[in-house]
């Protein structure tokens, strides 16, 4: 048993099936036509020689086969990854130097061990500071940033900066250097791509193919544009008119090589790894439970970190760069039918012939081909209907959203996503620092209580109850205090005040001070506090402080047992409640009801 949850891939092993076989492979194939063109363009969206990308697509998805839970997850080169890569390691080394490609591996390392140790510790849970508004920002901002910065091999021109407003500027004083033959190939592998991916699939129907067949096949647009081009440029002379070209790509499997032992080196990339962890693993996981519930399958997200951060490690150790779960390419695998993350070792087998004998076919790939599949898969992860939903929903989450494409747009990537994440748990601490209080009735006829501002609610002169929907913590704790006594004095007849804790999960030390103080405060008013509908958990922190000893009130089941037992008349005028007997005072004193809510 524990061998299988170390090993998940010894699980599905032992129920593989010629059947299953066929199924992995047809979809293996498919992804392997996909990921081609898609490695070659995002080692290139990396600042990366193009066979990074391959050797990235080799050793990591037999890594995340042995480890991985996820059925159809297709691990790879990504494009917000590579553009995480690139924007760590650009200013640190010339572009194409042997010192950049050793950085690269040394990120993917530290990535991969951050995401085991993660894993060790069952800290997957650092993800959930991600929140999706967050999250969604970064990758719509990436995404229009990564489009913008391809915009020089479509028009072949030079063109740097690391954020919109400098690509801009260097883009329309760079419009004169346009290059025409460049532009050509590019414009028309834009056009392209774009009808392959939003019409091939109904053009196919038409010629009575299956959706599923037909949606897949449409998303392989890239290789035909790869061939088509590579022919163009062969055969019109193209790269001497000065189409920029991949050149010679060294033939062979990913050399076994260590990655830079270089502790300041280290130490610079430390926190882009740690950000590239979080974000891959959102990414990815977020993909797998998607794919997954759509087969009534799980998958266990502190194995997906044992999983990814292997197969960072192994594209460490293979000439690769940092590696997460696609998006497109899962759902092509899914749609393809594949059963096993076998499909993706049979995908490493793809790429790796494809290594081995086919690699002087790409030496007169254009780079203007490359940006066209990268501009096209990224365009599609640009959603702005989110922001406009989010801001319909929530501003603050918006806010955080918004916070994030600006500072990815005009910051930096790693700069956005921290702004991101700071705004949000600012937003998160400012919003649960005032919580929603409200003074609460009996509704007539029954044993409900509701908010008197929104229900025609029965109330007590001398019991105040009031419920508190929030847990209570360091943030919250003074205005607890405040709000009480505000309450108070607005209602001098008070004798009792009933803290209705239905929506508290947490009382920390801060609160529970604060409990205390206005224990003591109502006191001296001769005001007596109790509290009603504590939750277990709740009720089990309680009982390990002296609080429930001192603090001279009640603990309730339910907050009509309160009214009840505190101010019977007030329950027994109610309609269809009368008969319902009052508990004594002393079956509640200090302690809790022996059946916890």
């Amino acid at each position: 048993m524990r061998a299988s949850r170390l090993l998940p891939c010894l699980t599905w092993l032992r129920r593989y099936d010629r059947s299953t076989a066929g199924k992995d492979l047809i979809a293996a194939l498919i992804v392997t036509l996909m990921l081609i063109p898609q490695s070659l363009a995002y080692a290139m969206l990396a600042g990366l020689p193009p066979v990074s990308g391959l050797y990235a697509s080799i050793l990591p998805l037999l890594a995340y086969t042995l480890f991985g839970t996820s059925r159809t997850l297709a691990v790879g080169p990504v494009a917000v990854v590579s553009l995480m890569t690139a924007t760590a390691i650009a200013p640190l080394f010339a572009p194409g130097s042997a010192e950049q490609a050793g950085a690269a591996l040394l990120l993917a390392a530290l990535s991969g061990l951050f995401m085991l140790l993660m894993a060790a510790l069952r800290l997957g849970f650092l993800a959930n500071f991600l929140s999706h508004p967050v999250t969604s920002g970064f990758i719509s901002a990436s995404a229009v940033l990564i489009a913008l910065g391809q915009l020089k091999h479509i028009l072949g021109i030079a063109l740097e900066g690391d954020n919109a407003q400098t690509l801009l500027r260097n883009l329309v004083t760079g419009l004169p250097q346009l290059h025409g033959p460049t532009l050509a190939i590019g414009a028309t592998s834009l056009g392209f791509l774009y009808l392959m991916r939003r019409s091939a699939s109904n053009w196919l129907m038409t010629l009575g193919m299956r959706r599923e067949l037909a949606s897949t096949l449409a998303r392989i647009g890239p290789v035909l544009a790869l061939l088509l081009s590579i022919a163009a440029v062969s055969l019109l002379g193209l790269a001497e008119q000065g189409v920029k070209v991949v050149g010679a790509i060294p033939g062979g499997l990913p050399p076994f090589s260590l990655p830079t032992l270089d502790l300041q080196l280290a130490e610079t990339l430390l926190p882009a790894s740690v950000l590239i962890s979080l974000i891959g693993f959102v990414e990815s996981v977020s993909v797998a439970q998607t794919l997954a519930a759509k087969r009534r399958e799980r998958i266990e997200p502190n194995q997906e970190l044992v999983a990814l951060g292997s197969a960072n490690i192994a594209a460490a150790f293979s000439g690769g760069f940092p590696v997460t779960g696609g998006f497109a390419r899962s759902v092509v695998n899914f749609d393809a039918g594949a059963q096993t993350p076998l499909a993706g070792a049979l995908t490493a087998i793809g790429i790796a012939v494809a290594v081995l004998f086919f690699t002087p076919l790409f030496r007169n790939l254009p780079h203007a081909v490359l940006a066209a599949t990268i501009i096209v898969a990224v365009l599609s992860l640009v959603d702005l209907g989110a922001l406009r939903r989010t801001w319909r929903y929530s501003r603050q989450d918006a806010s955080a959203m918004i916070a994030t494409m600006l500072g990815v747009l005009t910051i930096g990537v790693e700069a956005g996503i921290l702004l991101g994440v700071g705004l949000s748990l600012l937003l998160f601490l400012w919003r649960t620092s005032q919580p929603h209080i409200a003074v609460v009735g009996l509704l007539p006829g029954t044993q409900h209580f509701r908010n008197v501002e929104r229900f025609a609610v029965q109330q007590s002169e001398s019991v105040l109850s009031v419920r508190v929907d929030e847990s209570l913590y360091f943030p919250n704790a003074r205005y607890l205090e405040d709000r009480v006594a505000a309450l108070v004095e607005a209602r001098p007849r008070t004798r009792h005040l009933v803290l209705m804790c239905s929506g508290v999960n947490l009382i920390d030390a801060s609160a529970l001070e604060s409990l205390e103080a206005i224990a003591l405060r109502l006191h001296a008013a001769c005001i007596q506090l109790h509290l009603s509908e504590v939750k277990g958990p709740v009720m089990d922190q309680l009982r390990r402080a002296s609080f429930l000893q001192h603090f001279g009130g009640q603990v309730f089941i339910s907050q009509y047992e309160a009214l009840a037992c505190l101010d019977p008349a007030s329950t027994t005028e109610s309609p269809g409640t009368a008969g319902t007997p009052s508990p004594t005072p002393e079956h509640h004193r200090g302690t809790h009801h022996a059946n916890r809510p």
